[in-house]
């Protein structure tokens, strides 16, 4: 009995190195946890095709959207670790989402193997033109001179700009007040009119409104200041270890040999280089990130660790429930 359970093992481990060899030898699923048609999808659908022609096997992307993308990434979670699902991801579905939501159904550190960061997208810090601090530090010293008087909008309840915003309330040292809209679009006529004074959001959403003089460019809110507006500081020249931003990476099911975990790992950074990938990329406000799995590992863990502070800290930690 034993000697047939050591020659199982033995057929398992030997038949991982044929298995990348041979890989892929059909389609592969790309799980993408949000509907069609948002800037998720269009991410995905941008280095699916590249991929599919160097792979030489269709790269399907799957559409699961819903429940602040748990149930896409779950049904990754529980897919085959054979890689041919491969899941998209991004802050809320690894970083945020473990201590956002009581009984979530996966749990990243445990389920995935990370694959690569995709990119960087850019949060722009916008004010109404009526706000008289015209730089962060200025603004940091309005809030403090007057605590509870400023408020900042956002779209979302424990959302990217919502959460962006709280980071930087903290980190500040600040008593701005979060207003939560159903929308964007409600959020941004509001903070055009002045009802509310600051709001954070992706660059390419909030540039028209720049371009147009309705609002002012106060800050970036990467570490570091973004090609299309060089002349706009980031949040973190004047408040010391602040950074925050939406990132994009592809996850495998645990247990993906390594060799299959690092192919496409090599194909993607690949495609991340081809030049037009990188400017519809940077039509998004991102910029291309690439790199190891571990480096992308090492990310998604200060990443949790950055928002799990974070939630405990604002009393948002197990306020939702799946």
């Amino acid at each position: 009995m034993m000697g047939r359970l050591l020659l199982s093992v033995v057929a398992v481990l030997l038949a991982w190195p044929v298995q990348a060899q041979n890989y892929p030898n059909r389609p592969i699923r790309f799980i993408v946890p949000f509907p069609p048609g948002g800037g998720t999808d269009t991410v995905a659908r941008l280095i699916a095709q590249p991929l599919a022609e160097r792979l030489r096997q269709q790269v399907v992307i799957d559409n699961r959207g819903g429940a602040n993308a748990i149930i896409g990434t779950d049904l990754g979670a529980k897919a085959p670790a054979d890689g041919y699902t491969w899941v998209f991801c991004l802050p809320a579905s690894v970083s945020v989402n473990p201590t956002l939501y009581r009984n979530l159904p996966y749990d990243p550190a445990r389920d995935f193997a990370p694959v690569i960061r995709l990119n960087t997208i850019a949060l722009l810090m916008t004010v109404t033109n009526s706000l008289p601090a015209k730089n962060v530090a200025e603004l940091v010293a309005l809030a403090k001179a007057k605590p509870g008087t400023l408020n900042y909008a956002s779209s979302g309840n424990g959302g990217a700009a919502h959460l962006a915003m709280a980071l930087f309330n903290v980190t500040a040292g600040l008593d701005m007040v979060h207003v939560l809209y159903k929308g964007g679009g409600p959020a941004m006529t509001d903070l055009i009119s002045g009802q509310v004074q600051i709001m954070a959001g992706p660059m390419i959403a909030a540039m028209p409104h720049v371009k147009s003089g309705r609002v002012r460019a106060l800050a970036v809110m990467t570490d570091k200041r973004v090609q299309g507006l060089p002349e706009v500081p980031t949040a973190g020249e004047s408040v010391k270890g602040f950074e925050s931003s939406i990132w994009h990476g592809v996850l495998m099911p645990k247990g993906v040999p390594a060799a299959i975990v690092r192919q496409v790992n090599r194909e993607i950074n690949e495609v991340l280089k081809l030049a037009e990938v990188r400017e519809r990329m940077a039509t998004q406000g991102a910029e291309p990130a690439g790199g190891s799995p571990e480096e992308f590992a090492a990310w998604i863990r200060s990443d949790t660790a950055k928002y799990s502070k974070l939630l405990k800290h604002i009393g948002m930690a197990g306020s939702e429930n799946r």
